[in-house]
């Protein structure tokens, strides 16, 4: 953490993901954060950590201090890290959506321009949510097990640097063709089942920002950021046109009606499958199955748009 001579409750600490840049060099980036905080006339450090381990610890240490917000600035990854620094606090977490899918910043209407979103984090109003924790990590948007998970894993960040947002569609041509599946055991809450399955998300915040389509998708039907559940949303499909024909379901907000779409909503909820498969947690690889995840109502503060 740096020196703050200012009254630590005035203060911005910016965590900068320099591989985030968005085809920007490293010091024009800082440059243009900068601008736009000096632009609103706010005290505030520039900071860029060597790893996410150092982006955890300096949130960590802002929010002990007490300053203002921390703000992102990068994609998922870089606000989760910030999210699990500041979780349990009153210090709010401000993006800015640097980073090739921004899931996040989808969700709570962060706008996609720099100037943008630094006025939502200067100017904004603070926002209760609810993390989800899994494994001694917090997530704000969904964990996952299946083939998003490997879909992430394949994803490269040499193919996200080259592609942008496009990497994530390669990708997804990749395992749709073929796609896996595993015998899954889901324990959520009261509820248990087992069932042949793709892939099963943990939806917190579950809006997807996918392109073409303006505002996105929603994976499931009842999901909120503020209700203190997490969503369980099951995925079974046994070939491309399966996929294709429950995304076309998803888009148009049709939830019901389709066994091979399954949603469940608990507080705890603990998934095996047999064979393993890859598992995510926003958006970054985190192993493979079993997971076991529960809600923290409240337990995280963002800022959003008033």
């Amino acid at each position: 953490m740096p020196d703050l001579p200012y009254p630590s409750e005035q203060r911005f600490i910016v965590l900068i993901n320099p591989k985030a840049s968005g085809g920007r060099s490293p010091d024009v980036l800082r440059r243009r954060i900068a601008a736009a905080f000096a632009g609103h006339d706010v005290p505030f450090d520039l900071i860029t950590p060597e790893g996410p381990g150092e982006a955890l610890e300096v949130a960590h240490a802002a929010a002990q201090a007490g300053v203002r917000a921390v703000v992102a600035a990068g994609g998922d990854g870089t606000v989760s890290q910030a999210l699990r620094g500041t979780v349990g606090t009153e210090v709010p977490v401000a993006i800015l959506p640097l980073g090739t899918g921004n899931q996040l910043a989808h969700n709570f209407d962060i706008p996609a321009s720099l100037e943008g979103a630094v006025r939502v984090a200067v100017e904004g109003r603070v926002e209760k949510i609810d993390l989800g924790r899994m494994g001694g990590e917090y997530f704000a948007h969904i964990a996952g097990a299946g083939l998003d998970a490997e879909l992430i894993a394949a994803t490269t960040s040499e193919l996200k640097k080259s592609l942008g947002p496009v990497a994530y569609v390669v990708g997804a041509l990749r395992h749709v063709i073929t796609p896996s599946s595993a015998k899954f055991h889901i324990r959520a809450d009261d509820h248990e089942l087992e069932v042949q399955a793709s892939m099963v998300l943990l939806a917190n915040a579950g809006g997807l920002a996918v392109s073409p389509l303006p505002g996105g998708v929603k994976v499931g039907p009842r999901i909120s950021y503020q209700d203190g559940l997490l969503d369980v949303c099951i995925f079974s499909a046994q070939k491309a046109a399966d996929w294709a024909a429950m995304l076309w379901r998803v888009a148009r907000e049709q939830y019901s009606g389709d066994d091979r779409m399954i949603y469940l909503q608990a507080k705890r909820v603990t998934v095996e499958s047999d064979p393993p498969v890859a598992v995510q947690i926003d958006g970054e690889p985190a192993g493979e199955t079993p997971m076991e995840a529960e809600i923290y109502p409240a337990a995280g503060r963002m800022l959003v748009p008033r």
